[in-house]
């Protein structure tokens, strides 16, 4: 069962006031008949005072969580000696724009690395990283946030990914200034929530039409028969469920049609049939992390669908003295008190915003509409409503790159010993478990999943990664789960091996011998190479030459 995966970047009846409301006694009853009797007076349905605080919370886990990888992985990929400098892609940018950095380039590739020192780029990423995961912590556990918080959290991930819309949406859920989780005058726009629930629908209608559209598999029932062993990066669940007979791999399948596709038009029949959606989508998400590895796409899809629940649907999540101070704030905002200017400010804000969401959401629409629907892709420079889905084709087999290495002279010598390097969680060692990761995330991992797909003319940076095992560059090993040349001279020559990968059979041969996977050669993926020989290639591409540390 597959979903698309968001951006970055992520509740049912209950108690109304037994008390007389603003309009006099007479109105106490009417009120009453809506929550449960003889419990506690609690928040009245339709609110999202609470619901506020659990959807910044969430944005603010998975801030922490990309931050985190973002510290941990940005210098090994786009630092100083990264794979892919982000130093020389932003000077090629510039140099296209003629030497400005205006509007044009800043819409190109927007980020504040533009304006930051270039001059030791590994701590300005760090910077920034240090700083989102500063910022994530503070409003994760406060559950505080205002909009300069949030705008500084969309701005820094921005800069790093490019891509985040439900933080975009979560900067209009807060006040200006005030941090505070129930901030005065302040209640969470209908128009934010809506928000929020235009993003879940197109995450998961998108998903399910690009299906439909896309590999015959989904129309014959038959995309999971692969897909848990040919996902990017299996976990030990995905090796059971891929053993799952027919006709439940069938039966997977049309609940992903059910769920992509009729689902989402439940967040229009009323309050119930919200909740119902809420609901099933956060169910679905979960079975997905569950059987596979999909970084924190998954929780991130949750997040827009935490949107569905309010006050009373969550209740349960906080304290009565927490749900009597909204119970206190909704009565005040009921009295029609004089309000400040800045709310009536805030109110154009939000009208203005929906209008942009609207217009925004225009060629979005019509991509959705259109037989030749693109995904992940946006038609705005800032990535604000973007169209989304996933797994519009489905790989029948699995294939990997395995990079080795050898000591030997002579790279075409029968005798040469190649001993091989593992990644993190992919699949390489055939009796190494599958790993359970989500929602980290090892971003080198996922793109050796992709370079399989393709050769590595198309994936330059894969030479690059090679250049840099044979130099032994201790922040590239880092990445990796084993260097077989620890402790020993560097390699002479790296090589690509192709090989297609099989799930053992549960109980067969291959798994009594330890064995989660059994592969076959398929040939070369590129040839072998050493340092001397790839000078040329370096120079050619600005590429910093590799020098053992």
């Amino acid at each position: 069962m597959l979903t698309a995966g968001s951006n970055m970047a992520a509740p049912s009846k209950g108690l109304r006031l037994r008390r007389p409301a603003a309009g006099g006694p007479a109105e106490a009853p009417e009120r009453a008949v809506e929550g449960q009797p003889g419990s506690e007076a609690g928040p009245p349905t339709g609110s999202f005072w609470l619901t506020r605080i659990v959807l910044l919370r969430s944005i603010a886990l998975l801030y922490f969580v990309a931050f985190l990888v973002g510290y941990h992985q940005n210098k090994q990929l786009i630092g100083e000696k990264g794979l892919l400098p982000c130093k020389l892609y932003l000077q090629n940018v510039k140099k296209y724009f003629k030497g400005k950095i205006d509007l044009d380039a800043l819409s190109y590739a927007p980020t504040i690395i533009w304006f930051l020192d270039w001059s030791d780029m590994d701590s300005t990423l760090d910077y920034l990283s240090l700083f989102g995961l500063a910022t994530s912590a503070f409003v994760l556990i406060t559950g505080c946030a205002n909009m300069v918080l949030m705008s500084v959290l969309w701005v820094l991930y921005l800069s790093l990914v490019n891509l985040l819309e439900t933080g975009f949406l979560g900067i209009f859920l807060c006040p200006l200034w005030t941090l505070s989780r129930l901030p005065q005058h302040t209640p969470p726009s209908s128009i934010v929530i809506w928000g929020f629930r235009w993003l879940i629908f197109r995450i998961m209608l998108g998903a399910g039409l690009i299906k439909i559209r896309g590999d015959r598999c989904w129309q014959e029932l038959t995309c999971m028969d692969y897909h848990y062993e040919t996902q990017p990066v299996p976990n030990p669940v995905a090796y059971f469920m891929h053993r799952s007979p027919w006709w439940f791999h069938r039966f997977e399948t049309l609940v992903n049609h059910f769920i992509e596709l009729v689902v989402p038009f439940f967040l229009f029949l009323g309050r119930r049939m919200c909740i119902a959606h809420g609901l099933l989508q956060i169910l679905f998400q979960v079975l997905l992390v569950i059987s596979g590895n999909l970084s924190f796409l998954n929780w991130l899809t949750m997040v827009p669908s935490i949107a569905c629940f309010d006050d009373v649907s969550l209740g349960f999540l906080f304290s009565s003295r927490m749900k009597e101070r909204v119970v206190q704030i909704q009565s005040k905002e009921g009295a029609k008190e004089k309000l400040p200017l800045g709310c009536y400010i805030r109110k154009v804000v939000n009208i203005s915003f929906g209008l942009l969401i609207v217009y925004l959401s225009i060629p979005v629409v019509l991509n959705l509409l259109n037989s030749r629907q693109v995904m992940n892709t946006s038609f705005n420079p800032l990535r604000i409503v973007n169209t989304y889905g996933a797994f519009g084709s489905i790989t029948k087999e699995r294939t990997e790159v395995i990079l080795q290495g050898t000591s030997s002279l002579d790279p075409n010598d029968p005798a040469a010993v190649w001993e091989e390097f593992d990644f993190k969680c992919k699949p390489g060692n055939l009796k190494r478990r599958p790993c359970f990761i989500s929602p980290y995330h090892y971003r080198l991992d996922w793109l050796m999943w992709f370079a399989a797909f393709q050769t590595y003319e198309q994936n330059e940076w894969i030479i690059h990664l090679a250049g840099k095992l044979l130099a032994q560059e201790e922040e590239t090993l880092s990445l990796m789960a084993t260097n077989p040349f620890a402790g020993r001279e560097p390699p002479r020559w790296i090589r690509g091996e192709h090989f297609k990968y099989k799930f053992s059979q549960p109980g067969g041969k291959h798994a009594s011998e330890g064995k989660w996977w059994i592969r076959k050669r398929l040939g070369p993926y590129f040839p072998p190479v050493n340092l001397k020989g790839l000078k040329k290639f370096y120079e050619d591409r600005n590429w910093p030459y590799p020098m053992r540390d």
